[in-house]
């Protein structure tokens, strides 16, 4: 316990450490955001605000977790090596947006396949592991998925990663509601870890402690980068932050053995993208929206909501599919 709360405050110290010296940085290399068009008009005003800072946030992530992890780093280094390779798709997505001053980066067929290899890969990875086995929330079963367990762990992945990018659309959304995830999956990490080690799986048990340990690098750098994500922003994540944030937990999932848990846990994920979704198919139907805008935060915001208590109500959202997640397994 002692070394997810070290991991939780040295994450949150470094996060600020590296914001103050990051964000005039951006600034000075005029790395600003490009507002959609078509986003909220109250949005506009944000047009030019530092982006890329999710550099603030993977930077702890990587080194935090893994000079205070004990014993085997392979889960840990499994975790980091997806975290920052997502991190990597979305810098440079976020950086063809600002060099060539546009709102849209990388084509969506080139992100895709690079998060295809990815999850691929990982998804191989965890399969040769940690088996083809899943945990089935509020039961004492697991679910082998066989052969099928790489296509179904990648379909997660992207999934998972792509949903918290939906997410990342108002100040402090994306990282305050990722904050939570985190300290949840540090718990379930923390609460696997020992009932290996009554086990005797030393191993797997010394692994799960690693990843508790890198759950809390992962809270503490989101608590962190909130201190200058928080509404008015001075600075924005980016796809870097929401593609690395995502991968943290996918990867964190799927080596607990728990992704049939993200739809609890990760509830405001999957509503966010099920907005887009059904948006999508009605109006190509229909010709009719169901929501005033997707992702569904800009739905309670044009239906007048303020940003600050959209983010607070998806916080609190959170907060209690997380205690239910924690009661499910």
């Amino acid at each position: 316990m002692e070394s997810l709360i070290y991991s939780i405050i040295i994450s949150f110290f470094m996060a600020l450490v590296i914001g103050v010296v990051i964000i005039p940085m951006l600034r000075r290399l005029k790395f600003g955001q490009q507002v959609r068009d078509d986003g909220p008009k109250t949005h506009l005003k944000k047009a030019g605000t530092p982006t890329m800072g999710g550099i603030i946030i993977l930077i702890p992530i990587s080194i935090v977790s893994v000079i205070l992890s004990k014993g085997p780093l392979d889960f840990t280094l499994a975790a980091v090596l997806v975290t920052l390779g997502f991190g990597i798709i979305g810098f440079m997505d976020d950086f063809i947006k600002i060099m060539k001053r546009r709102s849209l980066g990388l084509r969506a067929y080139q992100k895709l396949i690079a998060q295809i290899a990815i999850g691929v890969v990982f998804s191989f990875y965890a399969y040769r592991n940690i088996g083809s086995s899943i945990i089935v929330p509020f039961t004492q079963l697991e679910w082998d998925l066989g052969l099928l367990y790489i296509p179904a762990m990648t379909f997660i992945i992207i999934g998972t990663v792509n949903s918290v990018n939906f997410t990342d659309g108002l100040d402090g959304l994306a990282s305050g509601v990722t904050l939570i995830v985190a300290a949840a999956l540090s718990i379930i990490a923390g609460s696997m870890a020992s009932i290996m080690r009554e086990e005797g799986m030393e191993y797997i048990a010394a692994n799960y402690g690693n990843l508790m340990v890198f759950a809390g690098a992962l809270a503490g750098a989101c608590l962190g980068f909130i201190r200058f994500n928080a509404y008015p922003a001075q600075v924005f994540m980016g796809d870097t932050g929401s593609m690395g944030l995502g991968g943290a937990v996918a990867a964190l999932s799927v080596l607990l053995r728990i992704p049939l848990l993200l739809p609890i846990i990760g509830g405001i994920y999957m509503a966010e993208t099920l907005s887009v979704i059904i948006q999508v198919i009605s109006f190509r139907l229909t010709g009719k929206r169901v929501f005033r805008m997707s992702p569904l935060h800009h739905h309670f915001e044009l239906s007048g909501m303020g940003e600050t208590k959209v983010v607070t109500m998806f916080m609190i959202a959170t907060t209690l599919l997380c205690l239910i997640g924690l009661l499910a397994v």
